[in-house]
């Protein structure tokens, strides 16, 4: 794994050890109903048991634990492998090779190879990936559906109002391109690898490190062979450090990380707090009949009523066979707690203009992941000592137009361009151990990001009007198109997503139908296809800072709502042993990464963090 000169020979039993348990228990175990009998039968565990909310220097089973770490130096570090951080990596070693300078730049990936992690729609602006590389086409990228068509649609019930695409609106696709974004994460970094970036799938990193002088140091990746109760297990091993001159953040949305810098350096002082949605995928084989390669739809409106936000795509790609990507987005900071945007994905696929394209159709793979969506004014501060903030971490996806990948990955572009005349620099006189790399932001704000970022500000938050859906669509047709967001005012978000649930007493319960197993899909069945894999002997990666809270407040005054925002089925309420009362049962088996609980909860006690490296779910092509 590491260059053989710089370990010991400790470390590299280590390694093995890490790569020994990350290749165990292959086959995906989920939770089933008849596991959830048997375990209600037991008595109560703890539910938290990780030691980030109990700490280990308290509890006498780890006394003689050796916690040593070992260490590793390199020039950059890049936390994330999905298009950002690979951005980042490669053009920083396209500027060393071009001025023949020697860097060192080491990536390292949760998911166990990259892209298995990547989940998006994905209509594809290749002004970035052009950017990297001029020669994409002759490289061969797996760019293979120009678009083609473009179809947008209000849904009622039964019916379509078709709804012109003019140009200079957001929605139109002409140039873009229909991908499976984890194939291209995965050839990006074969790029990456060709050009002498260090990959280093299947490594979590946990923990932030720290100079003295508090500035960033770098990053561990965590512990394994813990078990489940916490204690050690007899092949728990330390996790290792990498430390850097500058650690680039680009964990994805809602990163782990990224909220401990947020607090630990203050970066949202001066803006809005972040707001979400959650999108829901799933690919099938469909009639050839029914194929329209480059063919891409969009829909508003049913099922969800105006009040709240959301919407469709229905990605006709060209990959050798007739296969379609589809899915659904629904805004978290919707208000009533009975809401599952799992079951309303499954409502949505039974309207007659997209039923028809599905029927004699096989499904082959579902995922789930949370996206940003407070645009331009959500923004944080994204430079502090030792460290960076790139992509959809902080946050630059362009909602109206439902494109975040070309914008990540210009960040990572220019956070590399800022920051490599300071790591190669000869006698750089820094303030702090970590270097601070202002000129990241300088630039982005003159960027194409900047720029088409606040071009569409105001849409995403116009939908707060008494006529939801429809008065943002007004707005929109307005302002953005005719001023194409040049309005002297800058609308604000309603705040974050867990404040906007309403008591359960105060809402109507929404009866779904039942799945047909044709068209829609029970739950279970559907996590199955996401080939999410957890070590099933370690502690619940989805830790709460207070045990009692879920049953006290959660289900009390809301209904249990993590029973329902929740597309893996991890969270539950089930009877206690004594048939008196309910508790909440985590399935983290079942956790395919997508971080909706830990924005949604409204008592904000769940906090996500990085389970085992290599566990999660395995998106081919998502």
């Amino acid at each position: 794994m590491f260059p053989a000169s710089r370990y010991s020979c400790k470390a590299h039993r280590c390694i093995r050890t890490l790569t020994t348990l990350q290749t165990d228990h292959v086959v995906p175990q989920l939770y089933t109903h008849v596991h959830r009998r048997a375990c209600s039968s037991l008595s109560t565990p703890r539910i938290t048991t990780h030691y980030t909310i109990h700490p280990r220097d308290k509890d006498p089973r780890w006394q003689d634990i050796e916690m040593e770490r070992f260490a590793d130096e390199a020039d950059v570090v890049i936390v994330g492998g999905g298009p950002a951080g690979l951005s980042a990596a490669i053009r920083l070693k396209q500027l060393a090779n071009q001025h023949q300078k020697e860097l060192r730049v080491c990536l390292v990936e949760k998911a166990s190879q990259l892209g298995a992690h990547t989940l998006s729609g994905a209509c594809l602006e290749p002004s970035a990936l052009t950017e990297l590389f001029p020669d994409w086409k002759e490289r061969g990228a797996p760019l293979n559906t120009p678009v083609t068509d473009d179809v947008f649609s209000i849904f009622t019930e039964k019916h379509r109002i078709p709804v012109p695409i003019l140009p200079g609106l957001p929605m139109r696709n002409h140039g873009n391109y229909i991908v499976r974004l984890g194939n291209l994460v995965r050839w990006l970094g074969e790029q990456a690898e060709e050009l002498g970036v260090e990959l280093y799938p299947g490594y979590a990193a946990s923990e932030v490190l720290f100079h003295e002088d508090r500035s960033v140091k770098g990053i561990a990746t965590n512990d394994v062979g813990i078990a489940k109760d916490g204690s050690p297990k007899d092949v728990f091993e330390r996790g290792m450090e990498l430390h850097a001159k500058v650690t680039l953040f680009g964990e994805g949305c809602h990163g782990h990380l990224a909220k401990q810098l947020y607090k630990q350096f203050n970066l949202r002082e001066n803006c809005e707090p972040q707001t979400y949605a959650i999108g829901l995928k799933e690919l099938w084989v469909i009639d050839e009949k029914k194929w329209r390669p480059g063919r891409a739809e969009h829909s508003v409106g049913w099922p969800l009523d105006r009040h709240t936000y959301g919407g469709s795509f229905l990605y006709h790609l060209n990959e050798g066979e007739p296969m379609v990507a589809l899915g659904f987005v629904v805004g978290l900071d919707y208000s009533n707690p009975y809401l599952s945007p799992f079951k309303e994905f499954q409502r949505w696929k039974h309207h007659p203009f997209v039923e028809s394209t599905l029927e004699g159709g096989q499904r082959i793979a579902y995922g789930a992941r949370a996206l940003n969506e407070g645009g331009f004014q959500s923004i944080p501060k994204l430079t502090f000592p030792g460290g960076l903030l790139i992509g959809c971490s902080p946050g630059f996806m362009n909602v109206p137009k439902i494109k975040g990948t070309h914008t990540a990955m210009k960040s990572g572009i220019l956070a590399a361009e800022a920051l490599f005349p300071k790591v190669t620099a000869e006698n750089l006189d820094s303030e702090t151990a970590g270097l601070h790399v202002p000129e990241y932001s300088d630039n982005l704000k003159t960027s194409s990001v900047w720029k088409e970022l606040r071009s569409v500000r105001n849409i995403r938050p116009s939908f707060h009007n008494p006529l939801g859906l429809y008065g943002g669509m007004v707005y929109t047709g307005i302002f953005y198109w005719i001023l194409r967001g040049k309005e002297p005012w800058t609308l604000k978000h309603c705040g974050i997503d867990a404040n906007q649930l309403k008591p359960a007493k105060d809402c109507t319960p929404i009866e779904y139908p039942k799945p047909d197993g044709k068209i829609s899909f029970d739950l279970l069945s559907s996590v199955a296809l996401s080939g999410t894999n957890h070590e099933g002997d370690q502690p619940p990666h989805l830790t709460l800072k207070d045990d009692s809270v879920p049953v006290a407040r959660n289900l009390a005054i809301y209904d249990g709502p993590e029973q329902r925002f929740c597309p893996a089925g991890v969270y539950e309420y089930v009877p206690v042993e004594t048939g008196d009362g309910m508790r909440l049962q985590i399935n983290a088996q079942n956790c395919v990464h997508c971080k909706t609980c830990d924005i949604k909860d409204p008592s904000q006690n769940i906090n996500w963090v990085v389970p085992e490296g290599g566990g999660g779910p395995a998106y081919n092509g998502m």
